[in-house]
């Protein structure tokens, strides 16, 4: 069998001490094959956001572990956990999270200078990327002067140039009106279909959510139900 790209074990996460002590995770647990899209959903305070700053290295368990492809995630540390988290992820999230006043290329590959790539291949994979999402006549504008949707779409170049094996996004529509909100769900999940990435979603949305091939629900730090979605 196939090691999980993601494997979750009785992942606790706890905040604060004494009295002001709380468990945002009590007890998680589940394997994500590569390539599948899973909702993590739950409403405002269920712990979703908290399980995918987990999932995605970004903060440690307090209890509990988590492997990527059979690594145990503890074992990195500093730089190994900064590559490791710049190769393998790419980050979308609700509020764009651009430099208002920089270039929409020189926000697209940042996580490529963060990697310490070249200068004229930076530009390369840059360029390529907003190829990909249509924006490549945008590459010298200001990041302020895009449209919500062009922004969104700017954040998904910035998680594709890297060539993640894994996409979080996190409401990844929230910002965004109907009709774009849905142009951006195609993209995301074409990516799933097309290039394999395993992609999360984290959201409160449903009927996003059921675009997933797997809907794993949080409450109260809980994981209460977990299910695929059946082949029409």
């Amino acid at each position: 069998m196939d090691t999980p790209i993601l494997s979750v074990r009785d992942v606790h996460k706890t905040y604060g001490s004494g009295q002001s002590r709380f468990e945002a995770l009590k007890g998680v647990s589940f394997d994500v094959p590569e390539g599948q899209s899973v909702a993590i959903v739950g409403k405002s305070g269920s712990g979703k956001s908290t399980l995918m700053h987990l999932l995605a290295l970004l903060d440690a368990p307090s209890g509990g572990s988590i492997a990527l492809e059979g690594t145990d995630t503890r074992t990195l540390r500093g730089s190994r956990l900064n590559r490791t988290r710049n190769k393998t992820f790419g980050f979308v999230f609700q509020q764009f999270f651009l430099t208002p006043r920089a270039s929409v290329l020189d926000n697209v590959i940042l996580p490529l200078k963060i990697a310490g790539v070249g200068r004229a291949e930076r530009k390369r994979r840059g360029m390529a990327a907003l190829e990909q999402l249509e924006l490549a006549d945008k590459a010298r504008n200001r990041a302020v002067d895009l449209s919500g949707g062009q922004k969104q779409r700017a954040v998904i170049a910035r998680a594709l140039v890297n060539n993640p094996r894994i996409i979080f996004a996190d409401e990844p529509t929230g910002n965004l009106d109907s009709v774009t909100g849905a142009i951006v769900e195609d993209i995301l999940f074409g990516l799933n279909r097309e290039k394999g990435i395993t992609l999360f979603v984290v959201t409160h949305d449903e009927e996003l959510a059921a675009r997933c091939d797997r809907r794993v629900y949080i409450r109260d730090g809980l994981l209460v139900e977990d299910s695929v979605a059946v082949a029409a």
